[in-house]
Order: structure tokens, then C-alpha cells, then sequence
């Protein structure tokens, strides 16, 4: 569908999460139209979704609208699509909206469409091991955690002890802030918010393991701060496990390699998948359009001014990029969409484009549990509470929306000042929703495939499917 003429300079946004929505932002008031292109109807505060999966926050709080946040900037579009293609020559983009194909021409191209979870070339470990990237995977971890409490209380009445043993085992693999907030959060939701709920077994006595394929938590962190929290999550009762290289994952449990290469296993109903990312598959698409090579994750080589070569209409942001081994955090992406939008501004105003971006690091920050955290801003290294009122404050300020904040800021109080978490409502849908959708997807693409022609061995019934 190609876009309607326009008289004003096109600027096309890829993405709704931080980068796209702060480069929407910061173009307010300058003298162009654009069109936002996003998956989802929703902005992500994706390092709030471990609370979410836990019970502490609802997805509204940090879901917001994308529509809403941006209602009364008139001179911005929202479009729900997925962009499978940028023809870097013609300057369109192609989105799937529902199966239908639109196409959208520009004359700037901001392309913040972030990352995914990886799993390493093993992508059959998510059925059983779900990431933390977005709304549905964290109802999806919701159901599967409190779910598991409640078999356990069946196990637990039927004095069924491996199964018991097997539901009350929670594995997190991947010792990031990611992981290390979700391990305190499972000890935490385990040793105080459900004691004294269940009749045939005790919640406090759950095991939580913390697996990483390295040698230490929190890789970013000062040395320092990285023993520090190891440390704490060893006081709380995390099993922290480095040197775990995760070789296979099933319904029942998984198996690591450990750093003498023996093989062990654990029997676990319930993991979650906080270990590595992996750039959208549009980096790869620009690349290749330009002479370049992605590099390990996906991300794009820009230029220092984060465009591509010969291509100085467009601007690739956020976790996208590889440019002087910036961090895949919030941070990053809000400043580089920040100043992709200022050098499109500055080139409509007539003025000279600044060579180069430069980042300014905020400082790293993590919570471990309740009370605890750390944080490092430049020399400056805070651990215990301090820290974990910094990374409150900090967190509760970046969210979007006065309503979304007031929202936080009661829960919070409700959950870290007393035991009780507001969403601990469970359904089957969002266990499964994602595995029916899956076999619903390769049904449909069976069935497509028997129209054309039947598989190898396949018997005329079995094409119709």
C-alpha cells in the first residue's frame, strides 16, 4: 500500500520500546510526519517484566498504549505491523499487519527495532524454558511459577515426593541482572509471600538455581559488586552454579555441562530463560543491502553517527548496533534515538549534522531481593539499600505515564513493605496460549504445504491434516 504523497520530509520509526517512542518524542515540534511502525499495540518497560512474571505488577503498568503516550503529538502516526523488509534503495518499508502486506515509503528511516531472546542455536529450549522479552512471556512465567506451587500442593497431598521435589525447584539460567532479579524475586515470592497459604507443603523449602555459563554474576558490574551479590543471593538460598553451560532442556528438567565438562542434571518443572540476546533480524537485512557483516548477536557495524554508509537518511539505534561495545540497556537506546532524531532536525533547520554520537553512561544498577541491590555510577559503588532505592527511584521515574507511576508506586508499597502481591491471578491460556499457537502455526503452514504438494511418505489424509 503505498503511502499517501506528502509534502513534509517522511521519517518512518521501527519499533515502539525505548528507542522508537523517545526518537517519536523528541521529533515533536519539528516539521515532519511520522509513522510509527510497531509489533505490538504497547510501549515495553522490559526490566520491570520479571515483576510482572512474579506478581507484583500487572502488564498495564509497564505496557502503556503507544497510542495514548503519543495522542497529542499531531504530527506522529501509530501503525501496527511487523516490518519483514527495508528496501534501502527505493526507501520503503515492508510491514505484515494480520497477513496483509503494506508498504510505506520515507525519507528518514530510524530503526529501533531492539532484541530477542537467544538461545544459543537451540531454540527448542523455549518450549520449556521461556525468556523474558516480553508481555506474553512473562503471563506465560506467571501461570508456569503459581501454577507450580499449586501441583505441588497436590503432589504434596498425595505424598508424591519426586514430584514435589520436581515442582518446588525453580532453575534461572543466565546470571545477568535479568537472572539475578528474577532468583531473588522466586526466593522472595517463596520464603514470604506464599508461607503459611499452601496445608501439604511448606513453600519456604523451594529451591531456587541460578546457572550461568561464566564465571561470575553480573559480567558488567565492577569485580567488587559482582562477589558482593553472589554473596547475597548465597545468603538468601540461591544455588549459584557458574561455569553451567546449559546442553539440554525438556519438560521435566535440564542438563549443563559443568566447567569439567561433566554432565549433570536437574530436576525442575519450571526455568526461565535470562541468558543472551539476540539483535531483530533487520540489522542482518540492512547489512547485507550495504556491504556489511552483523556481527555475533545481530547487531549492525553503523558509522559513529549511527547511519549506514552511503546511507545517510538512515539511522539504526538502541540494542541494534555494535559501535564502541555499547551496553544492550535502556540507556543507550533512549540517548542514540535521541540523536538520530536531533541530526534529522538539525538537517531540516539547515544546519551541519554533529559527526559523531556520543554516550553518557548513567551508571549500572540491579536489585538482588527485597532491601537489596547495588549500583555503579562512574567510582561511585553502593550496595545494600541504598542501592535498591536508587534503582526504585530511577525505575519508577523512566516509566511512562503519571498513571503507571502512581499504579508502581502503590504496589510496591503493598509488596516490599508487606507480603501481599496484587497479581497472582493464573489461567491455563497463559500457560499454553503460546504452544497452541505454535502448533496452530505449523498445522496451517502443513496444511498449506499439502496443497502445493503432499510430503515425502505422507498419505493423502495426513496432507489434509
Amino acid at each position: 500500500m503505498p503511502t499517501t504523497p506528502a509534502t513534509k520530509p517522511r521519517v518512518i520509526i521501527v519499533g515502539s520500546g525505548f528507542g522508537g517512542l523517545f526518537a517519536a518524542q523528541a521529533l515533536d515540534g519539528t516539521d515532519v510526519d511520522i509513522t510509527l511502525i510497531g509489533r505490538t499495540t504497547h510501549h515495553l518497560f522490559q526490566p520491570l517484566l520479571y515483576q510482572v512474571a512474579t506478581g507484583i505488577l500487572s502488564p498495564g503498568e509497564i505496557a502503556p498504549s503507544t497510542r495514548e503516550v503519543l495522542a497529542r503529538q499531531h504530527n506522529v502516526e501509530v501503525i501496527l505491523g511487523d516490518v519483514t523488509h527495508i528496501d534501502v534503495e527505493h526507501r520503503t518499508v515492508l510491514a505484515n499487519t494480520l497477513e496483509v502486506e503494506h508498504r510505506y515509503a520515507y525519507d528518514y528511516l530510524i530503526v529501533a527495532a531492539g532484541a530477542g531472546q537467544s538461545y544459543f542455536g537451540h531454540d527448542e529450549f523455549a518450549q520449556h524454558a521461556p525468556g523474558m522479552k516480553s508481555i506474553d512471556d512473562a503471563l506465560e512465567l506467571r501461570g508456569r511459577i503459581y501454577g507450580a506451587f499449586e501441583l505441588a500442593e497436590v503432589a504434596g497431598a498425595q505424598g508424591d515426593q519426586e514430584d514435589l521435589e520436581r515442582l518446588t525447584t525453580f532453575v534461572v539460567v543466565g546470571a545477568g541482572p535479568t537472572g539475578v532479579e528474577m532468583a531473588g524475586q522466586l526466593v522472595d515470592l517463596s520464603a514470604r509471600t506464599l508461607k503459611g497459604d499452601f496445608r501439604h507443603i511448606d513453600p519456604t523449602a523451594a529451591r531456587v538455581i541460578l546457572l550461568d555459563a561464566g564465571d561470575a554474576v553480573l559480567t558488567s558490574f565492577d569485580p567488587h559488586l559482582q562477589r558482593k551479590t553472589k554473596e547475597q543471593l548465597e545468603e538468601l538460598g540461591v544455588d549459584v552454579r557458574l561455569g553451567a553451560m546449559v546442553v539440554d532442556v525438556n519438560a521435566q528438567g535440564l542438563e549443563y555441562l559443568d566447567g569439567d565438562k561433566q554432565r549433570h542434571r536437574i530436576e525442575a518443572v519450571t526455568k526461565v530463560w535470562a541468558a543472551g540476546v539476540s539483535a531483530s533480524p533487520l540489522g542482518a537485512d540492512l547489512a547485507e543491502q550495504v556491504g556489511l557483516e552483523v556481527d555475533r548477536t545481530g547487531r549492525v557495524p553503523v558509522q559513529a553517527d549511527l547511519t549506514l554508509p552511503g546511507h545517510p537518511e538512515i539511522f539504526v539505534v538502541g540494542d541494534m548496533i555494535a559501535l564502541d561495545d555499547l551496553p544492550g540497556v535502556a540507556q543507550v537506546a533512549i540517548q542514540t534515538s535521541r540523536f538520530a532524531a536531533e541530526q534529522i532536525e538539525r538537517e531540516i533547520e539547515g544546519k551541519t549534522r554533529e559527526p559523531a554520537f556520543d554516550y553518557f553512561d548513567k551508571g549500572n544498577m540491579a536489585t538482588i531481593s527485597r532491601f537489596r541491590g547495588i549500583a555503579e555510577i562512574g567510582p561511585v559503588k553502593v550496595t545494600g539499600f541504598p542501592a535498591w532505592f536508587m534503582w526504585l527511584v530511577v525505575h519508577l521515574f523512566y516509566l511512562v505515564g503519571f498513571k503507571s507511576r502512581v499504579s508502581t508506586l502503590l504496589h510496591w508499597t503493598i509488596t516490599f513493605l508487606g507480603r501481599d502481591r496484587a497479581e497472582r491471578v493464573i489461567t491455563e491460556q497463559q500457560v499454553f496460549a503460546r504452544l497452541a499457537m505454535q502448533e496452530s502455526g505449523e498445522q496451517i503452514l502443513d496444511r498449506a504445504a499439502g496443497e502445493v504438494a503432499p510430503r515425502s511418505g505422507a498419505s493423502p489424509e495426513q496432507t489434509q491434516g
